[in-house]
């Protein structure tokens, strides 16, 4: 699990300060083959402002680009732990990357380690964040049929454990998410189109509040604001000026040419 602790003291950075949904983080889970990637779909969180952070999609696409399947032979083989670790590794560097900016979160699971996903919780909450959890549930037929047509498929007996074990943590999850915790019943035959709806209201509603906790409000108050702009920086104190002056950026030094000087500035600014 990727530890959240260089992250709460704050960095120098604009990214993430006017973005959409920042502090705020969506947990999913569900049991295999309860369509969490369609209701992400069906509920707009991306368009919302949230990342997914999910690596699963990085190892699909691994194994199509290596010839491989998910069977579990593929899946299981060296090759297939080897893309697997790519794909890890690669979601890490997304995840740290929208931290650093505060970003809103989507952390797809299935949500039979309760453990696991309350640390996450604790620690995004330590840095500021707000969480939600979307959970997607279906009953056990429903789950047995969908995976069957999944591109990695498990054995019937899996998905009964990991149904089962995800159906103990309900309570805990409850719990841990408070009144911030959606379900949505995705089973064949349930109103899925309005559940979704539903739950697509209660996430917009929530994303478009402004971070409520006093960690959030320091973090964007301490944001100092800079900008190139005609050939010199304007920055939000002298603290930043004084460390771009030691990276050799002369924020006074004005050039003959005046675009020359900008794009220098601009390209050295970008290095900070």
């Amino acid at each position: 699990m990727l530890s959240f602790d260089k992250f709460v003291k704050t960095p120098e950075l604009t990214e993430g300060v006017n973005d959409p949904a920042i502090f705020k983080a969506v947990f999913l889970a569900g049991g295999p083959g309860s369509g969490k990637s369609f209701v992400v779909g069906k509920t707009a969180l991306q368009a919302l402002g949230f990342k997914l952070i999910n690596s699963d999609q990085a190892f699909e696409k691994g194994l199509e680009k290596a010839g491989l399947t998910g069977s579990p032979d593929d899946v299981f083989s060296a090759d297939g732990q080897k893309i697997r670790g790519s794909a890890k590794a690669l979601t890490g560097n997304l995840l740290t990357r929208a931290l650093e900016g505060r970003m809103g979160l989507v952390i797809d699971g299935t949500g039979k380690n309760y453990p696991k996903i309350k640390g996450q919780v604790d620690d995004l909450r330590k840095i500021g964040y707000e969480v939600h959890m979307i959970f997607v549930n279906t009953d056990m037929e429903t789950a047995q049929k969908r995976n069957k047509f999944r591109s990695r498929s498990l054995p019937s007996k899996e998905v009964e454990k990991y149904w089962n074990d995800v159906q103990k943590n309900i309570g805990k999850f409850q719990g841990l998410f408070r009144n911030k915790m959606t379900i949505v019943d995705n089973s064949d035959g349930a109103d899925i189109e309005r559940s979704t709806l539903e739950a697509y209201k209660t996430i917009m509603a929530w994303a478009k509040k402004p971070p409520e906790s006093k960690i959030a409000a320091k973090w964007k108050k301490e944001q100092k604001p800079k900008k190139v702009v005609e050939g010199k920086i304007k920055t939000g104190g002298a603290k930043l000026k004084g460390q771009l002056k030691k990276k050799g950026i002369d924020l006074d030094k004005r050039s003959k040419d005046r675009k020359a000087e900008f794009e220098r500035l601009k390209k050295q600014y970008e290095k900070v």
